[in-house]
């Protein structure tokens, strides 16, 4: 069973910068080297634990970077 059942209610699941990098087929660090450049905006932090927190909308943000295609 899944113990975070309050991140399964449709537009509210958030996922790690791993998470984003698997989904994505790239690394870790190129994620974060986005943000560093200004390329990818910096990602909310989790108040708890400080882990960024990526949304639906960043990954489509996200995949139209990589696919070059950067017009929102």
């Amino acid at each position: 069973m899944d113990t975070n059942i309050f991140m399964m209610t449709p537009g509210t699941k958030k996922y790690t910068v791993q998470d984003v990098a698997n989904m994505l087929g790239i690394y870790r660090g190129t994620v974060i080297n986005y943000e560093k450049k200004g390329v990818f905006p910096q990602p909310r932090r989790n108040p708890i634990n400080g882990y960024r927190e990526y949304t639906e909308e960043d990954l489509a943000l996200l995949r139209r970077i990589l696919d070059g295609n950067t017009a929102i």
